[in-house]
């Protein structure tokens, strides 16, 4: 309690919630524009700060943002040099591919979700990535935190965050397609890129293999994208904005913030297009054309 942690701003709100679920205060980094994730220059100038005013961080938090992931290396040498751990925020990175290793593996602990939205999914829960001593540690303090003794004792204040046994008999089956998966969402997002060279879709130059699970794309200027998703919607295809950061949510309205305007570019200009394994060829045409005449009208 009373910790800080450095928090990617660009990304959903249960990235911050935890932070403040374990009695700590959330500052948001921006992002870079190249890979739309946490900025290592700027997390470095914030870290120099606080070490100037000794209070460097718990943790810093970088986040696998739509399933690509920020310069780990980079991240990971700044934070070693001032002996701050990397928890991975790898919900959104499940089988994403980088020259280090596999998204979730790149940080001192890494967290994937198996939420129904994702890439595969057990309806709901996740798993943690890390050392067997870290990881013992969570799994006494995810199972009510009970001694090893035959009454219950307790020397902790635990949680019951187990992932059931049947759910997780469905994610070990939902893993044996999580290639072929990959592989669908991969397909989708290639077809939007090679037919809406107006939308601007990241790079993500630090995942070899990114796993594709939202397709999110920039509108041209001046485009204002919830009426693009209002017109999407009138013609049944669902889209939504990119991320609000998280140092524009009222909940974190008194957060420190370390920005440079880019995940507020991000917000402004992002739309996040139909991306599930399923879709067919026919799916993403009409998504295509709807979008384009979306895009003509609101010129």
């Amino acid at each position: 309690p009373g910790d800080e942690v450095f928090v990617q701003t660009a990304t959903f709100a249960a990235s911050a919630f935890a932070v403040v679920h374990a009695g700590a205060k959330p500052v948001f980094i921006d992002v870079e524009r190249r890979s739309w994730c946490m900025d290592p220059g700027l997390l470095e100038s914030a870290l120099a700060e606080r070490a100037r005013a000794g209070r460097l961080p718990a943790a810093v938090m970088p986040v696998d943002l739509y399933g690509a992931t920020p310069d780990m290396a980079a991240i990971r040498a700044i934070c070693d040099r001032y002996g701050v751990p990397v928890v991975e925020d790898a919900a959104e990175g499940l089988g994403s591919q980088t020259a280090g290793g596999m998204a979730g593996t790149l940080g001192r602990l890494g967290a994937l979700s198996f939420n129904g939205n994702k890439v595969m999914t057990t309806s709901g829960g996740g798993a943690l990535l890390g050392s067997p001593e870290d990881l013992a540690r969570a799994r006494h303090l995810a199972t009510q935190a009970r001694e090893p003794v035959l009454h219950y004792e307790h020397e902790a204040v635990g949680f019951n965050y187990r992932l059931s046994n049947l759910l997780a008999a469905l994610g070990r089956a939902q893993l044996r397609r999580l290639e072929s998966m990959i592989e669908a969402r991969t397909a989708t997002r290639s077809a939007y890129e090679d037919s809406l060279p107006e939308v601007e879709f990241c790079a993500a130059p630090f995942t070899e293999r990114p796993n594709h699970w939202l397709s999110v794309g920039l509108l041209p200027n001046g485009v204002d994208v919830p009426t693009i998703c209002a017109t999407l919607d009138a013609a049944d295809i669902e889209a939504r904005p990119f991320w609000k950061p998280m140092h524009r949510q009222p909940v974190f309205a008194e957060a420190e913030s370390f920005d440079t305007g880019i995940a507020d570019e991000l917000f402004r200009r992002g739309i996040c297009l139909p991306s599930g394994s399923g879709l067919t060829q026919a799916d993403r045409d009409r998504v295509v054309a709807a979008l384009r005449g979306a895009l003509e009208a609101a010129r």
